[in-house]
């Protein structure tokens, strides 16, 4: 199952919260009562000016305006009442609440307008993260899955983390990545990896052919010059490729310099380190390397948890880092969704405020007794 914790979304905008609206009125009520009643040196006419600023903060232009307009019916009662509205401390005291309301009635339409903009790109991020990062199928053969991504900014819904499966005549392929950056930038290049590797996961016949098509798909030239993009080493991918068998208990493994899988099995963490990784992606041009897959064992009931930089690179208020393979070990064991969703709030809760400092994905595969 894929996970993406949700974001609050945005109350309807120019909805006033109804509760709030008892403030201002009652605001305007007592200051009018108490200020009629107080003595003729004393003038608390001054007070109105918060309800209409107090509306401003929750509520649209419209209810702004109106509450302004109460509170200003108000001031000319009480000069009505205590001397005559031409007085000329009342009519300071009018025309002084008359600009501070529409000041705020302009303040609550520009915060409309802000509000609406925020929804519009609300609704963009969370269709691009549609198109770019696919929920996982549950099931795929004989493999339960799930995945969660946590994004580091509060308004994000995707950034430079990646991840992705697909079926072969033969088995499942996987991939988690980790795009060096971040913004729009990093979704760019996440998205051409993740096209390079569904136009081409089910197509070559071995895994290093597969990395190697997803090398020259980041190491190609966008722009049609000759020149690969930007410096040496200012663009990279982390990435861990997977190809994972229907009929054999394996895992063939290539990791392009991203935090090596870790395989649980019967109260086990085991990392699954390569003997040969390869550098990330993007780079291996500078280096005279190849790309060897290394087979570990994989069998019924084993999970296999894949996760990106930000996880294990999680600090406490102390500066300490999550501790990924303990807290796994903890996991009682009931499936991959149960795993991510006991990693995901742990990870959370050592996190300052639940707030990561930087985007964290995590997939968990289970191999499932029976075959497909």
């Amino acid at each position: 199952m894929d996970h993406r914790p949700p974001h609050p979304s945005l109350r309807h905008v120019g909805e006033p919260r109804l509760p709030l609206l008892a403030v201002p009125f009652a605001l305007i009520a007592a200051v009018t009562v108490v200020d009629v009643l107080a003595p003729p040196d004393v003038h608390l006419g001054p007070f109105l000016v918060a309800a209409p600023a107090v509306t401003a903060s929750f509520a649209g232009p419209w209810m702004t305006g109106f509450v302004g307009a109460v509170a200003v019916a108000a001031q000319v009662t009480v000069a009505v009442v205590r001397t005559t509205a031409t007085d000329l401390n009342h009519t300071f005291q009018i025309i002084a609440l008359v600009l501070i309301s529409i000041f705020v009635t302009v303040f609550a339409h520009l915060r409309e307008v802000h509000e609406k903009q925020l929804t519009q790109l609300r609704s963009v991020a969370e269709a691009a993260q549609e198109v770019v990062l696919r929920p996982l199928r549950d099931r795929m053969g004989p493999l339960r899955l799930a995945s969660v991504y946590l994004a580091a900014e509060a308004e994000a819904q995707i950034g430079g983390d990646l991840y992705a499966a697909t079926r072969t005549p033969n088995g499942t392929r996987l991939i988690i990545g980790d795009v060096r950056g971040k913004g729009l930038e990093a979704v760019g290049d996440a998205a051409l990896v993740l096209g390079a590797f569904r136009a081409a996961a089910h197509q070559e016949a071995d895994l290093p052919t597969l990395v190697a098509h997803l090398e020259a798909a980041v190491a190609a030239d966008p722009d049609g010059t000759g020149e690969p993009a930007g410096e040496p080493g200012e663009a990279f991918t982390t990435a861990a490729v997977l190809d994972i068998p229907d009929r054999e208990m394996t895992v063939r493994l290539i990791s392009c310099g991203h935090p090596p899988p870790l395989l649980l099995r019967g109260g086990r963490v085991i990392p699954l380190e390569v003997d040969h990784p390869a550098p990330p992606l993007g780079l291996t041009r500078y280096v005279d390397t190849g790309f060897a897959p290394q087979s570990f064992s994989f069998e019924p009931g084993d999970v296999i948890l894949l996760y990106t930089d930000g996880v294990i690179e999680a600090r406490d208020a102390e500066g300490a880092f999550y501790p990924l393979s303990e807290r796994a070990a903890d996991w009682p064991g009931d499936g991959p969704d149960a795993l991510l969703r006991h990693l995901c709030a742990d990870l959370l809760a050592h996190s300052p405020g639940g707030n990561l400092g930087d985007d964290a994905a995590m997939v968990a595969i289970e191999r499932v007794a029976g075959g497909a």
